[in-house]
């Protein structure tokens, strides 16, 4: 049984809200998040300075929503396009250059989850989530290429998982630093360590 499509003032309220986030995306990625302003993203949007803060209490929730929505579109290209471990490696490659088309955002995302690091912060809860859902799909994954002997002996499973965690995360945050650092070999260079197996940087998936 399907669910009901959503009709009437909620689903024109969704609309409006995903139109904002985009338009704030948009003004992240070319003024940073520190320039860009409420009123330069409701005109992007199409709406008032007070419409917008109607959806959106302030820049940093705003912030939240797009980093948010990135995620969530990235963890579903995940799932359509990597079937099996050997899959991986290939689409973060993929990823990691995508991400290097918009540094603004990597940035903005390096910085908010550094902040939310702290319990009271608003977006904290969502981070936990957030990596949680990560580190126990990794997980799963390498466990399986464990079962079947393609995780490096000794590596354990969880800890593989939080590893690649890390790795990403703070390659990602070296390129920022240095922006003519290779960050794609030596991800492929790990991924190689955890899978002794042939890593090959092949069928890569196409990034949105």
């Amino acid at each position: 049984m399907t669910e009901p499509k959503a009709r009437g003032p909620y689903a024109k309220s969704a609309a409006r809200r995903a139109e904002i986030v985009r338009a704030a995306r948009d003004s992240f990625a070319e003024n940073g998040f520190t320039k860009a302003s409420l009123r330069d993203i409701a005109v992007r949007a199409g709406i008032t300075h007070a419409g917008l803060l109607h959806h959106f209490h302030s820049k940093d929730e705003l912030l939240a929503a797009v980093l948010a929505e990135r995620d969530e579109a990235e963890w579903q290209l995940g799932m359509a396009n990597v079937s099996g471990m050997d899959e991986l490696a290939p689409y973060l490659a993929t990823l990691l250059r995508h991400h290097q088309k918009t540094p603004e955002l990597m940035r903005l995302w390096i910085e908010l989850a550094a902040a939310a690091s702290r319990p009271e912060h608003p977006a904290h809860a969502y981070f936990v989530q957030r990596y949680d859902k990560s580190r126990e799909s990794y997980t799963q994954g390498m466990r399986g290429q464990a079962d079947r002997g393609a995780l490096h002996e000794g590596l354990d499973p969880d800890h593989a998982a939080t590893l690649l965690q890390a790795v990403l995360n703070g390659l990602q945050l070296q390129w920022l630093l240095d922006r003519g650092l290779d960050i794609v070999g030596p991800m492929l260079a790990f991924m190689q360590l955890v899978f002794p197996e042939d890593t090959q940087e092949t069928g890569a998936p196409t990034a949105p």
